[in-house]
């Protein structure tokens, strides 16, 4: 057995393969040390790059700046580490040089502060996707926990232009159902959902029903399956009710449009305090799963060419068609 407790052949192909993950939410609310932990653990997972949730629509804009100002300066300290990625060769070369790749998003898009310029200022520090709206409603429209289902208002119509015109991905994950639907409408580039499970699986408000998976995929979109065990079930985070929400994707609109999501919370109890959320006891899947994916992925007859897009690769392809 392997250094992660799986074949050999799972382990050969994992440890190769371009390893992606979209989300994780890192909103300073640890000591630096903890905080970082983590992103140690998710290297020796095989990862190869993960996109930090850095704002949410309750962070002011003078917040926000503060908050990139502090984590580049991390990252560009600690080179040995870490490549801050620009491009998706960075991807690629961080890869090659055994070193964790680092991008920036933001769940919402209140940090913009009604500013459209503010679009092309973020994505020139490292901001690489932002959703439309984090639950509930904002200037761009609905999210996912209102009691409404208003679409994409007239300022959403021209932020999405804006983020296509600048080359930072538009996702949809938290987003209301006619909001999101309006941004499949308007978009002529891929439309992501970063970190979202399938309705059909497990109802919940948090999860996307099957013609907005299907939305995604005709934009040419890629939908990253969540490890909130809310998400995946009544609170279960194991790897196999992970790999039936892959196999019910990738049934639905194949695997080139599936990728990883998985919403790590280090800590849900402080996230929760941060946040004043009310899910301290919810579980989340730990990076250490990924591997376990490989080896499932495999066991279930799934391509080499299938589980390396799955794991990375149908992520950096949209990261090469959208950024510029």
């Amino acid at each position: 057995m392997s250094e992660w407790n799986i074949s050999e052949e799972a382990a050969a192909l994992h440890r190769d393969a371009l390893v992606l993950d979209m989300t994780m939410p890192w909103l300073n609310y640890l000591p630096l040390e903890q905080q970082v932990e983590p992103l140690r653990r998710m290297a020796a997972s095989g990862y190869t790059f993960i996109s930090l949730t850095l704002a949410v629509d309750s962070t002011r804009l003078d917040q926000t700046m503060h908050i990139i100002a502090r984590e580049r300066a991390y990252f560009l300290a600690n080179v040995d580490k870490y490549i801050l990625v620009e491009t998706a060769d960075d991807i690629r070369r961080a890869k090659q040089e055994g070193k964790l790749a680092i991008g920036f998003h933001f769940q919402g898009t209140n940090p913009i502060s009604s500013d459209l310029n503010m679009v092309e200022t973020y994505y020139q520090l490292g901001v690489r996707h932002m959703l439309m709206a984090y639950n509930k409603k904002n200037n761009v429209g609905d999210g996912c926990s209102e009691r409404t289902d208003g679409g994409l208002t007239r300022f959403g119509v021209a932020l999405v232009e804006e983020m296509n015109r600048v080359g930072m991905m538009v996702d949809v994950s938290h987003t209301g159902y006619r909001t999101s639907m309006d941004v499949f409408e308007v978009s002529p580039d891929p439309v992501v959902f970063s970190h979202a499970n399938p309705l059909a699986l497990w109802d919940t408000h948090r999860n996307v029903r099957d013609d907005q998976i299907k939305a995604c995929a005709k934009s040419g979109g890629v939908i990253g399956f969540n490890g909130c065990g809310t998400f995946l079930g009544d609170n279960v985070t194991d790897t196999e009710t992970m790999l039936r929400h892959i196999d019910y994707l990738v049934e639905l609109i194949g695997p080139e449009h599936v990728g990883i999501g998985l919403d790590h919370v280090s800590d849900p109890m402080a996230l929760a305090v941060y946040m004043g959320a009310d899910w301290g006891d919810t579980k989340f899947a730990d990076p250490e799963q990924l591997p376990e994916i490989t080896e499932g992925l495999i066991k279930r007859g799934y391509s080499e060419v299938d589980i390396r897009g799955i794991l990375g690769e149908n992520w950096l392809r949209l990261a090469q068609q959208v950024w510029k």
